[in-house]
């Protein structure tokens, strides 16, 4: 189905009329998820909402939808006792934990925009979300992976004037700051006689109001809060599960985190949504992810590729039932045959492939109608509440910028107005930044980032499958290619250094923003991250040309260049810093005198 036009670029201008039509078509409606919730709570009071696993202390925090529901109110009446009025930003710190999710609907209860953030968040990004949003209230950890989580949040309390109240879960309470547990979890308060009254007199948010802030990975500076409605949220989140055909016996391991929108929407939301069941990790512990799927029957299993090969490798080495399991599905980087066909042989379920942003959650996904293998070679198609168009311009391979309309575009980014705007074309398209090729059965297949992208015989390199393929290699765990200016070998099967200008057909598909690079000096470089079991310390070059080969990628795209490193720098939400990976490798500029 084919969305409507979104109009004029600005998110106040792409309203009513969307709103209206994306409401008649069921993508928008009235109810909201906390209404799910409330509704599950009276249907289904005893069945598994979520499973939250500590891996540490070796235990599993379950809450059924009556439990949920009862936490919610208890929550929300403590939000209301420390003063969150109607509007404010309510910023939580936590790994997968079972506090979360109340918290998430609690705000909704209360009228509270939650702001979910890392716990890796660095301290100075954290000072940007918590002055950006005047997040009112904060709930964080005393610490993760050694770093001071309460002490850094109420530090920052004192210096920002909107930042009223720090909640620690669990651990020891820094000064300044107040016991989650008394404050939210020990007081029964939604048993008192005036908590009825107390819950009624505070509206609850409306389903085309603000409810969450997201932020991106900040890859080219400060993040941006990507500011979403629950009618926003929710028709991705249909489109998900009817893409899939699921219902109230599904049960998913997400193996995300809960303060991204694949852990946060396509996880606890869809499941309240649905009467299904969330199973979780509060840490990365992948070759645990298995026991979640036996002990709770999960029917899908969500991640990326590195998640499931390791998911893969454990079921060898010690099998687990897994037949339940029907979909195993892929985000964030291409699905490789291998991959696929190992899932199948290990798990036995097919795995699909799914491509989306924050700013607009799951847009395009294979599904079960589609061939067999074919989530090896396309990202799939979009729901219905969503439209995609590639502006190739004429390129070579039908390469060009994927732009994107309908009925889950964020509101915007909070604060930060023209900048979403800016990302509208004159026609209300949005550019997600995203190079993509039509898939030849009305889908997509993802390239790469515009602004890095390589060129060379007016071609695009598909850079995000060319990474996914070196990663795959024996002696890699993962690999990131970016151009350099230099003097390249030549290529086996291909030009020297590439196209001969950079105003090629296919120069012009990649909208040659900074960082994207064709021409006569471009080096190709991939940077991997060596297995540890390596004994000879990663791939030669020549092992990663062989490898790409064998793969059956095209010569022209070889690398000419390896480097090794440790880790590849990583935004929060887990995006390569390739600009760091071209300031590091590249040329060091000339002194000036």
């Amino acid at each position: 189905m084919t969305a409507p036009s979104t109009g004029a670029a600005a998110p106040a201008e792409r309203e009513p009329a969307p709103g209206a039509a994306y409401r008649r078509r069921g993508w928008w409606r009235d109810e909201t998820f906390l209404d799910d919730l409330y509704r599950q709570a009276r249907e289904r009071p005893h069945k598994l909402a979520i499973a939250g696993r500590r891996i540490a202390e070796s235990r599993t925090d379950t809450l059924d939808f009556a439990e949920l529901a009862a936490l919610t109110d208890r929550f929300a009446l403590a939000l209301i006792e420390l003063g969150v009025r109607r509007g404010d930003f309510v910023a939580v710190q936590l790994p997968n934990r079972w506090e979360m999710v109340p918290l998430m609907f609690a705000c909704m209860r209360v009228g509270a925009v939650i702001c979910p953030i890392s716990p890796i968040c660095p301290e100075e990004e954290l000072r940007h979300r918590f002055g950006l949003t005047g997040a009112r209230v904060c709930v964080t950890l005393p610490e993760w992976s050694g770093t001071p989580l309460a002490e850094i949040a109420t530090r920052l309390k004192g210096e920002l004037p909107t930042l009223e109240h720090v909640l620690v879960v669990d651990g020891p309470v820094p000064e300044g700051a107040l016991s989650f547990h008394e404050r939210f979890v020990a007081t029964a308060r939604e048993e008192r006689p005036e908590a009825a009254g107390t819950l009624a007199d505070r509206s609850a948010l409306a389903a085309d109001e603000p409810f969450v802030v997201l932020f991106t990975s900040g890859t080219t500076g400060e993040s941006k809060g990507v500011l979403h409605s629950q009618n926003t949220v929710h028709s991705a989140v249909r489109g998900y599960v009817e893409a899939f055909g699921l219902g109230d016996d599904w049960v998913a391991a997400v193996s995300t985190p809960l303060v991204h929108y694949s852990g946060f929407a396509q996880g606890v939301l869809a499941g309240v949504m649905l009467g299904g069941t969330v199973a979780f990790q509060d840490v990365r512990k992948n070759e645990a992810l298995l026991d979640l799927v036996e002990r709770y029957r999960a029917t899908l299993l969500y991640g990326p590729p590195a998640t499931l090969a390791d998911v893969v490798a454990s079921q060898r080495t010690e099998k687990r039932d897994t037949g339940t399991l029907r979909h195993v599905v892929i985000g964030s980087a291409p699905v490789l045959a291998e991959l696929a066909d190992e899932v199948h042989a290990a798990l036995g379920a097919r795995t699909y492939s799914l491509w989306g942003m924050s700013e607009n959650g799951p847009v395009t996904m294979t599904r079960p109608t589609d061939p067999a293998d074919w989530a090896a070679h396309s990202n799939g198609r979009a729901i219905d509440a969503m439209e995609t168009r590639v502006d190739s311009e004429g390129a070579a391979g039908g390469v060009g910028r994927l732009r994107v309309r309908g009925a889950s575009l964020a509101l915007g980014y909070y604060r930060r107005e023209e900048v979403f705007a800016a990302e509208f074309g004159a026609d209300g398209w949005f550019d997600t930044g995203d190079l993509a090729r039509d898939d030849g059965r009305g889908g997509i297949r993802i390239i790469g980032r515009a602004r890095d992208a390589i060129v060379r015989d007016g071609v695009v390199a598909p850079m995000t499958e060319l990474e996914a393929v070196i990663g795959s290699h024996p002696k890699a765990v993962e690999a990131a290619l970016v151009g350099l200016p230099g003097a390249a070998d030549a290529a086996p099967g291909g030009t020297p250094g590439g196209a001969s200008d950079g105003t090629s057909a296919g120069a012009s598909a990649a909208g040659a923003t900074a960082g994207a690079t064709a021409g006569q000096g471009t080096v190709i470089c991939a940077v991997v991250v060596p297995d540890a079991g390596s004994e000879d310390g990663g791939p030669s070059l020549d092992e990663v040309r062989a490898h790409l080969l064998a793969a059956g990628q095209d010569p022209r795209f070889l690398p000419d260049r390896v480097e090794l490193l440790p880790a590849l720098p990583k935004t929060l939400t887990g995006k390569v810093r390739k600009v760091e990976l071209r300031q590091r490798y590249g040329p060091v500029p000339a002194a000036r005198h």
